[in-house]
Parts: structure tokens; C-alpha cells; sequence
């Protein structure tokens, strides 16, 4: 039997059974953007809850992000140092990832077209002039945690989206912080069996939207290339997915300034209440009080939800309903 068998490893060297083994040092891009940027503020709407597997913040500012890009998964590691943004990745996706830095940084949004037309959006711009729209580049990693939150409380979604993907996602690269994954390739997505996105709270109704769409993942990320009105129409193309949807995914991966969410349950009364104290506002009146900001119309939603302007709860917050003890 003697040479069949490599030597064991010196005791010292294992943990848990596997061989400890330096990250790789990650490559490295610096970029200074040409105004003030609030890094928790362009990068936060990225986040799906306190517990998305594939977002970071650490206690020293740093935000830590895996994604699954065109050339493979990859970790980003964003840091800000007075007026420059430092971006470190690793893993087949990194030079895809700090290629794509400004852009996810706001690079390409234009704070300077906002023109505001009521005093709260006014002082609230004031106060926020770090705001920026990020772009990532990315679809799929948008639209899916999109159409999780169909329909159901946030609660139910962010768990839904942290069980599928710490389940069937794959370790993210390099020395990211613990847990973190990349999400599931298309492939993989379409391979989870029916009980296991029944175990995570998923609906058949929400779990055969993301079904049709990652069968067409190729087809839908072209549509980080179009113009965000182009992007939604061709997302809407598949069964399952509206115009919450489609303007919930293009504000991430196009940065689409004017892309206004539209049924939404609690956003047109947020918004007829900051704007025009009416609590009870529905889609329609939400989007004539947005009618100024025409362009600008999802910056002016941010900013209203930024304001802290928004009415008294007068109702429990809606339970989660839990399918899987079903």
C-alpha cells in the first residue's frame, strides 16, 4: 500500500478536516468619484434584509457583496478613504466586478437633475447629498429576490431568498466575511425541487415565475444593455412578472432613475402623505403628485422614504403567514 496514499497533513494544518490555506490577495481598483457619495446610501437598496447571505457591512464602513457575474462568481470588497472608493475582488468574477465599479457606485446617475419641487424633498436632498442610484449590471440577481417579494411580507421574502441561497449558492471567493455565498446559477435554480421552495415559504405561483424566467436567463440579461423602459418591457414578457417587478429590478440594475414602483401596498400612501397629506393615496394620485420630477420620479421616491416623513401606523404589522408548516 506504501506511496497510494498522499501523507496526511501535519495536525496543525487541518480544521475541520480540510487544510487551511492563505485567500489569495485580491485585485485592487481606485476610484474617485466627482461629488460627495454616502456609500450605505447607493449600495443599501442592494441589501434583501439583515440577513442577505450575499451583502456585508462591517463594523469599519466596508461593504462586502458576492455575485454571480458573466465571467463566474466573485466577492467585492468596497471601502471609502476620504474622496476615494477603494474596490478589492476576488474569484473569477473580480476584474468583471471592479470594471463595473463606478457604475454600481452611481458613476453614471446624475444627482444634478433633480430638481425639486416641494420643500421636504428640498431639505431632504440637502441633507442627503451622498444619493446615488447604483447600476450593477446584473438582472437576474435583481429580479429573482424581486419576485420572492411578491405579495408577502419583506419578513417572508429576506428569508426566503437567505434559505435558497445558503442553500443551493455556492461559498463566495477570497476572504469574505462568514457565510456569505454567491447566489444559484440559473441552471441551479431551475433544478430546486418543488418542496424545497415549498420548505422556504415560496408559493407555486412565485416559485414558477422565477422557474420561467431563469429558462430565459440569457435573454434577460441582455437587458442590462437597454434603455430601462426597454429592460422592463422585455422582463414583462415573461408570465408572472408586472411592472412592480420590472421597476423594482431596473432600479438596481440599470440605476434607472425614472422607474417609479407601481403597486406597491404601502408606497403611493407614503408618497400622497409626504406630498400632499393624503394618507390613503392610490397609484394614480401618487403618480400625478410624482408628475414634476417626470425622469426623476423613483430619486423623488427615494428621497420621500428618506425624509422619515410617512404616516402612523394604525393597523398590527401584517404576520407572516409560514406555507411551509402547511
Amino acid at each position: 500500500m506504501a506511496g497510494r496514499f498522499a501523507p496526511r497533513p501535519p495536525r496543525a494544518a487541518v480544521r475541520g478536516g480540510i487544510p487551511r490555506q492563505a485567500p489569495a490577495p485580491g485585485r485592487v481598483r481606485v476610484w474617485v468619484p466627482d461629488g460627495p457619495l454616502d456609500l450605505g446610501l447607493v449600495l443599501g437598496p442592494l441589501r434583501r434584509g439583515p440577513g442577505d447571505p450575499t451583502f456585508r457591512t462591517m463594523p469599519d464602513g466596508s461593504v462586502w457583496r458576492a455575485s454571480r457575474t458573466p465571467a463566474g462568481p466573485g466577492t467585492l470588497r468596497v471601502t471609502a478613504r476620504g474622496g476615494e472608493l477603494r474596490g478589492e475582488a476576488w474569484g473569477p468574477g473580480a476584474e468583471w466586478l471592479l470594471e463595473q465599479l463606478p457604475r454600481m457606485l452611481g458613476a453614471e446617475d446624475d444627482p444634478c437633475a433633480f430638481v425639486p419641487r416641494h420643500r421636504l424633498l428640498a431639505v431632504t436632498a440637502h441633507r442627503r447629498p451622498g444619493l446615488r442610484l447604483a447600476r450593477t449590471g446584473l438582472v437576474l440577481e435583481s429580479l429573482i429576490p424581486s419576485v420572492l417579494e411578491q405579495k408577502v411580507t419583506t419578513l417572508e421574502a429576506y428569508q426566503a431568498w437567505r434559505l435558497l441561497v445558503r442553500k443551493f449558492g455556492e461559498p463566495a471567493p477570497g476572504p469574505a466575511p462568514g457565510r456569505m455565498c454567491v447566489m444559484p446559477s440559473a441552471r441551479t435554480w431551475a433544478l430546486i425541487p418543488s418542496w424545497e421552495w415549498h420548505l422556504a415559504g415560496v408559493d407555486n405561483k412565485r416559485a414558477s415565475t422565477i422557474l420561467r424566467a431563469v429558462r430565459v436567463a440569457a435573454r434577460l440579461e441582455e437587458a442590462a444593455g437597454m434603455e430601462p423602459a426597454a429592460a422592463q418591457e422585455r422582463l414583462e414578457l415573461v408570465s408572472g412578472i408586472g411592472p412592480w417587478t420590472s421597476a423594482e429590478t431596473v432600479q438596481r440594475s440599470h440605476g434607472a432613475p425614472d422607474a417609479v414602483t407601481v403597486g406597491d401596498l404601502h408606497l403611493p400612501g407614503i408618497v400622497g402623505f409626504a406630498l400632499g397629506g393624503d394618507r390613503y393615496a392610490d397609484d394614480a394620485e401618487m403618480l400625478r403628485l410624482l408628475e414634476p420630477y417626470a425622469g426623476q420620479r423613483h430619486r423623488a421616491a427615494r428621497l420621500v422614504l428618506l425624509s422619515g416623513r410617512v404616516p402612523e401606523r394604525r393597523a398590527p404589522r401584517m404576520a407572516p403567514r409560514g406555507i411551509e408548516r402547511l
